[in-house]
């Protein structure tokens, strides 16, 4: 019996060699290629264990998950505006067709990233060709990655891979250009500043212009109505006078020779040199029969 232990063991052995060369495993981030004499057999999938025939197949692996990769140093692109821009990207991509995949690049992930890279180039290359800087930095960024990302994704299809997503991590201008930039936007804003200033000058000058106008307008009226009310009153005050004067034309005659009388001797030291019977003196006779002296 002991003889027969080495004959069992060495069958043992053989047949676990056997056996790890027939079945082979198969994990759930891993796609699975049985080839033989070069050429796909099968396409594995679905994780588990899996058998080939041993020494005529051998095995490869490749990963299914989203795989990234990004551009090692900020490349150099040229706006429609013949200026330069930085640019940083990475591209989210997996593989879709593990048999056009290995067909293709020969399952190498560094040759299917060199594709990708080219491709990726090319468009972003375009891309910024059609746009100025402004659009490139701000106003069409998403677009432009969509857009390259579906022109990276038709062709990144004919190796057997998919273009996941496409993303610009950086838009810059290059140190020399945006100081001439920054110079430009200065000036440009100086220049909207001053025609914003200019504009709020003549607005300024046109307002004053007005209130001068409405002003004179305003004092030339009032005067207007002060001088017809003026008018008014004097006529009336006229009217009253002449209708007191035409009811009692010596008591008028009288009053007045009265008031001349008070506005021409104020004073004690008043004189007044005339001669006594004129008609001045015609109410004053009458008062006192002293007129002359008095006169005097």
């Amino acid at each position: 019996m002991r003889e027969r232990l080495p004959l069992f063991a060495g069958i043992l052995l053989a047949v676990i060699a056997i056996l790890s060369m027939t079945m082979f495993a198969v994990d759930q981030r891993q796609f699975a290629l049985v080839n033989q004499f070069g050429e796909v057999k099968r396409i594995v999938t679905e994780p588990g264990l899996n058998f080939k025939v041993p020494l005529l197949q051998t095995v490869r692996y490749f990963d299914k998950r989203i795989l990234t990769f990004e551009a090692s140093d900020p490349e150099r692109f040229i706006t429609s505006e013949k200026k330069n821009v930085l640019v940083d990207w990475f591209v989210k991509w997996r593989i879709s067709d593990p048999k056009l995949y290995y067909i293709s690049v020969g399952g190498d992930e560094q040759r299917a990233r060199t594709r990708l890279e080219q491709t990726v180039n090319a468009g972003l290359r375009e891309e910024f060709g059609r746009r100025t800087v402004h659009e490139v930095v701000s106003g069409e960024r998403d677009r432009i990655m969509s857009d390259v990302q579906v022109r990276a994704d038709l062709d990144a299809r004919k190796i057997g891979v998919n273009i996941v997503d496409v993303r610009l991590k950086r838009v810059e201008l290059p140190s020399e250009v945006s100081e001439a930039v920054y110079r430009r936007m200065e000036a440009e804003r100086k220049r909207v500043a001053n025609e914003l200033r200019s504009q709020g000058a003549a607005e300024a000058e046109k307002i004053r212009a007005d209130a001068d106008k409405q002003r004179e307008i305003i004092v030339a009226e009032a005067y207007r109505d002060a001088q017809r009310i003026k008018g008014e009153g004097d006529a009336k005050a006229t009217a009253i006078y002449a209708e007191a004067f035409n009811r009692n034309p010596e008591f008028f005659a009288f009053y007045r020779s009265l008031d001349a009388y008070r506005s021409s001797f104020r004073n004690r030291n008043d004189l007044l040199v005339i001669d006594p019977n004129t008609e001045f003196f015609k109410y004053y006779h009458g008062a006192g029969g002293s007129g002359t002296s008095a006169a005097k």
